[in-house]
């Protein structure tokens, strides 16, 4: 008998997280810019591919964007969430879908925060149709290197855990694998923003819904603790005083036979 997957993230964090991003989108310049990247590059492989899917069902994609190029294409669309919002079905990644048969199955920014990664990936094979693809896309390892800058420094010579642990390309293709995914694709691809400060970062991951999740969350930056970070990464500022940060964003794909 297999033993459960440890538990990493708390689902209370995560769903709130979301629900917090979900209300800094209701501001007119809410940044939007990690899954419009996302929807974008679903959009470019779908047609690289010329996959034309009937049926799709679209996974934490909140700008609705990627919904509408499909339906726009003649694609019945089912979009189902976490935490779902307005026209969105509620779905537990880490148990087996109330329906399926799908052409397409489209995961945006949320298996990155899961417990049961292989579980996530096996409930969506069973979601799609035979000759089904699914295309996963979330930020990968290598993402947030200023901010993990900043807050070695602010932790000092007691690091904490801040940022969640984040898959890699390698950990990536054994997952397809393990999984069972026929002609499985895995690649990933950086996004890279300037920020003029660290709290502008900060508030920016925050409105994507990019925060902490981590079940043992690690203790609140006091005062002297931010202004450390502040310092830290204004320190990696360059000659236009700002900060390029980057995120990697991994992208899983691969068909159903």
């Amino acid at each position: 008998m297999s033993s459960p997957p440890p538990t990493i993230f708390s689902p209370a964090r995560r769903a709130a997280g979301r629900r917090r991003m979900r209300a800094a989108q209701a501001a007119t310049d809410a940044p939007a810019y990690v899954m419009e990247d996302m929807a974008e590059d679903v959009e470019e492989r779908l047609a690289f591919l010329r996959h034309a899917p009937r049926t799709a069902l679209v996974i934490g994609e909140w700008t609705g964007r990627l919904s509408a190029a499909l339906e726009a294409g003649g694609c019945a669309v089912t979009r189902a969430d976490p935490t779902p919002g307005e026209g969105e079905l509620p779905l537990d990644e880490e148990r087996p879908y109330p329906f399926g048969g799908f052409d397409l199955v489209a995961s945006l920014g949320t298996l990155d925060t899961v417990n049961d990664l292989p579980g996530a990936l096996i409930h969506i094979r069973n979601a799609l149709a035979p000759g089904g693809l699914m295309i996963a896309s979330f930020p990968g390892a290598g993402s947030l290197q200023a901010l993990r800058h900043a807050m070695l420094a602010a932790d000092g010579d007691r690091p904490a855990a801040r940022l969640h642990p984040m898959v890699d390309v390698r950990a990536g293709g054994q997952l397809l694998q393990r999984c069972g995914f026929a002609r499985p694709v895995i690649d990933s691809r950086s996004l890279s923003v300037r920020f003029g400060s660290f709290g502008s970062l900060v508030a920016d991951l925050r409105a994507q819904g990019l925060g902490n999740a981590l079940a043992s969350p690690a203790p609140p930056l006091s005062r002297p603790m931010l202004e450390r970070a502040e310092v830290a990464f204004t320190g990696l500022a360059d000659a236009d005083g700002k900060v390029t940060e980057t995120l990697e964003i991994l992208t899983l794909s691969g068909w159903k036979i």
